[in-house]
């Protein structure tokens, strides 16, 4: 694999920084999501409203309709099941869903700058890409990749800097 020209280390510097705080943002989003899909889909069936009759912030209830089997509540669309909300005001939890799939489009293209300016293989690029999808994963990731970037650059610094130093000063 070419390596990254010494040149490019400050848009990688930008880049990893986008990038961690990418995944941070995705990684909570994430769990946030799993929690709103744990809370409306499994016997609970609440959803998080903010504002309506019920006050600033509440739970309200999720009715499951005459067609939803007992599968269908953990793999959404796969039937004709219709889930009711009963809350008022603004839904959080479905604010969380759309907000969580439009900053995954965030979080690929700072993987995908980070996987380019580093020259990684294309595998290494669906590792990072998976870090919106697995929960948990985008935080280690993240600590991972931070570690290997700015230990890379060091080190190839430091072979740059010995490397151009005059001879009497190696």
């Amino acid at each position: 694999m070419p390596e990254p020209k010494v040149a490019s280390f400050p848009a990688i510097r930008g880049a990893l920084k986008f990038y961690q705080i990418a995944s941070i943002i995705t990684g909570v989003m994430l769990l946030l999501l799993l929690t709103e899909m744990v809370l409306k889909y499994t016997p609970i069936h609440l959803e998080l409203f903010a504002g309506g009759s019920g006050g600033p912030l509440r739970f309200a209830g999720v009715i499951a309709g005459p067609d939803c089997q007992w599968w269908s509540l953990f793999a959404p669309m796969t039937n004709s099941c219709e889930m009711t909300s009963l809350g008022d005001g603004f839904n959080l939890s479905l604010f969380i869903l759309v907000a969580h799939g439009w900053f995954y489009v965030v979080y690929l293209f700072a993987c995908f700058r980070m996987w380019s300016l580093m020259r990684w293989p294309f595998p290494r690029f669906i590792l990072l890409a998976l870090g919106g999808v697995v929960p948990l994963l985008s935080f280690f990731m993240e600590a991972i990749v931070a570690r290997e970037v700015k230990s890379y650059l060091a080190t190839r610094e430091a072979e740059e800097a010995s490397a151009t130093a005059p001879e009497g000063v190696r």
